[in-house]
């Protein structure tokens, strides 16, 4: 079904303008074949829409357990070619053949989008004013921002993927996996159907741990408390006979989780950061704690009581690090504003030389003509999303949150000068630096708008909305263009996912968290929550109204967020050996059950490595991937059964 391409070369950033075409003609001579094969049909639409649906709960869920989002593409990849074979074999007159290699992709961009663009500013900024305001957003309001953030996004990355992609070909790596699996699974071998197997096994080991843990808690009557009460699994399990200070090791976090989300988590991550985390969260909850609650910056003990303490910390050291290197990346700032002057040049050299005639094959265009304009796509898109956004998020912004309009306007400004080097560093390093961004919007509007939180929490929510959504489509954009896709009707999957995302994200938040009561609590941690209510709050009524302690643990934390970025770069061979930065400010956010959990994956997926480094790297992502989705899936239905009232 698909043909290995050798990659396109790459000019050098000197080339002539005549040398990039070339170089894109030769991509649509040999590579291109959206015109040839479906790709954006009604039925992967459908099929996108429902595992985006699937996968939008899944990292909700995970959002406010672990503050992450994760990518869905490679998993909705194997779910769609795995599912769709089999209906399409036990009912081929209803279902046809198999979808073609490119309609995959397209339903993944669709489910990519969905899963992912929608739900990034819900477990930050969102939960964040719900800790602040102490009551949620109209319903209608939360729908429409989160839905204008989505669009800012996709359409902010229109003009950023000709020059990053095509012309300077950047690796986007998740994009250049996702491609690769679709080759995998459209292969002959039987590699493919076994990570299928993998993560449809481990999707139902995932469920019933979660169905064991959290219906049990739920439902204590009614049809399913038979099944329910069989159940042992507590949520968290202490260490027996462990004891800090004279009190159980609980009281401090320090134990166990029935769960394996964040073991599947920490397998992904890997040793460094999970290790960081797993020192850095005992010496803080089995160390500091009990000596900062006995001087009384810490005034009750659990979860909720130390972390309003060891956040000031942890977000010291994840702001400081997040814009050091942020700031180090600089000459990757340079380049993407070069690229962007180059991309609009080019639109406009096309709009100036293109013919009203019809498309030529790419072997016959003239060299003066642009063989992409009719598949990419258009300017005119761009402008015309940009101002649709732009209008409704200073109207929303204005009326449900006070928020002048002229501040609006400059925080789409500037978001999108921030999501052009947001994108740039996801396709140099895979990681897009959405907290960093956001913390640039709110030191900004911490200085335009001070004491007013909900200003700095929604203008910074603009950012980080329209980086992750910009760096998601684009991601997507280098997956498509590997594999021959047509870049527009892809645009196109990409913007019907926002929509999908939206009408599923905002309903099932209301469910999950019903209050704000259980954000910052054992299940629902929302450790991105609490940084962005902890920065709003330090800008708006100063350091001075903090316990001692806790601004010299900021200044601490500061001077480490500061160090370990520097050191890095000072020691590049020994980068493996040092703490993570991010690790190390997320274990003072999070329980430190977590960071044992994660510490537990990470070693498993380890010595798996060193046993069988071939197997490890075919199966550790679809197993951990399924086990993500099985569990968080189920604890999101059980959620929305309880708050249903079918589990009391």
């Amino acid at each position: 079904m698909s043909t290995e391409v050798a990659p396109t070369p790459v000019p050098s950033p000197e080339a002539a303008p005549s040398s990039a075409s070339e170089a894109e003609i030769r991509w649509f001579r040999d590579v291109y074949q959206g015109d040839r094969v479906p790709q954006f049909t009604l039925r992967s639409f459908i099929m996108g829409s429902l595992l985006g649906s699937l996968m939008a709960l899944s990292n909700l869920y995970v959002g406010l357990k672990t503050g992450w989002g994760l990518g869905v593409a490679i998993t909705a990849c194997i779910l769609s070619f795995t599912v769709y074979s089999v209906l399409s074999t036990v009912a081929p007159k209803v279902f046809g053949s198999n979808m073609s290699i490119l309609e995959n992709n397209a339903m993944a961009s669709t489910a990519s989008s969905a899963g992912y663009s929608t739900g990034g500013t819900m477990v930050s900024a969102i939960c964040a004013l719900l800790l602040v305001q102490g009551h949620h957003l109209p319903f209608w309001t939360l729908t429409a921002w989160t839905f204008l953030l989505a669009i800012l996004g996709t359409v902010m990355a229109i003009p950023m993927k000709r020059q990053m992609i095509n012309i300077e070909q950047l690796k986007f790596p998740s994009g250049m996996a996702a491609a690769e699996t679709l080759r995998s699974l459209y292969g002959t071998g039987g590699e493919a159907k076994a990570k299928a197997r993998a993560l449809f096994w481990t999707m139902g080991m995932g469920a019933v741990v979660a169905w064991l843990r959290d219906a049990h808690a739920a439902s204590q009557t009614g049809v399913l408390a038979v099944l329910t009460r069989l159940s042992k699994i507590p949520s968290t399990l202490p260490i027996p006979f462990l004891t800090i200070s004279g009190r159980p090791a609980m009281q401090y976090t320090i134990g166990f989780e029935g769960s394996l989300i964040l073991v599947a988590a920490g397998a992904m991550m890997g040793l460094r950061t999970t290790a960081t985390m797993l020192v850095a969260s005992l010496i803080n909850y089995g160390v500091i704690a009990p000596r900062i609650f006995e001087l009384g910056g810490i005034t009750r003990l659990g979860y909720r009581g130390i972390v309003t303490w060891s956040l000031w910390p942890g977000a010291a050291i994840m702001v400081t690090s997040g814009l050091l290197s942020f700031a180090l990346q600089w000459r990757t700032v340079v380049r993407a504003f070069s690229g962007l002057g180059k991309a609009f040049s080019r639109a406009k050299a096309a709009k100036a030389t293109a013919g009203d005639g019809p498309f030529r094959e790419a072997a016959l265009v003239e060299p003066d003509e642009d063989p992409m304009e009719r598949i990419e796509v258009p300017p005119t898109w761009f402008v015309g999303g940009m101002a649709f956004a732009t209008i409704g998020l200073v109207i929303v912004g204005y009326f449900a949150f006070g928020i002048a309009p002229w501040l609006s306007v400059l925080a789409v400004v500037l978001s999108f000068v921030l999501a052009i080097v947001a994108c740039r560093a996801t396709g140099e390093t895979d990681t897009t630096p959405v907290g960093a961004m956001g913390k640039i919007t709110q030191l900004t509007y911490g200085a335009l708008a001070p004491s007013n939180l909900t200003t700095n929490l929604m203008t910074a929510s603009i950012t980080a909305g329209a980086a992750g959504s910009a760096a998601d489509l684009l991601t997507d954009l280098k997956s498509g263009y590997l594999l021959g896709a047509n870049p527009r009707k892809q645009f196109l999957a990409q913007l019907s996912g926002t929509v999908v995302g939206t009408l599923v994200v905002v309903p099932a938040f209301y469910k999950l968290v019903p209050n704000p009561a259980i954000l910052g609590s054992d299940r629902f941690p929302a450790p991105s929550a609490q940084v962005w209510r902890g920065v709003a709050e330090v800008l708006a009524r100063g350091v001075h109204s903090l316990h001692p302690t806790a601004r010299w643990a900021m200044l601490v934390g500061a001077l480490i967020g500061v160090a370990l970025p520097l050191l890095e770069l000072t020691f590049p061979k020994h980068k493996k050996y040092m703490p993570s930065a991010m690790g190390l400010g997320l274990a003072l956010v999070i329980p430190a059950f977590n960071s044992v959990s994660m510490f537990i994956g990470a070693v498993l997926a380890a010595l798996w490595m060193k046993r069988n480094e071939r197997r490890a790297e075919a199966y550790t992502i679809p197993i951990a991937s399924g086990i993500i989705a099985g569990e968080s899936l189920m604890g999101v239905a059980v959620a929305l059964l309880a708050a249903s009232g079918y589990l009391q």
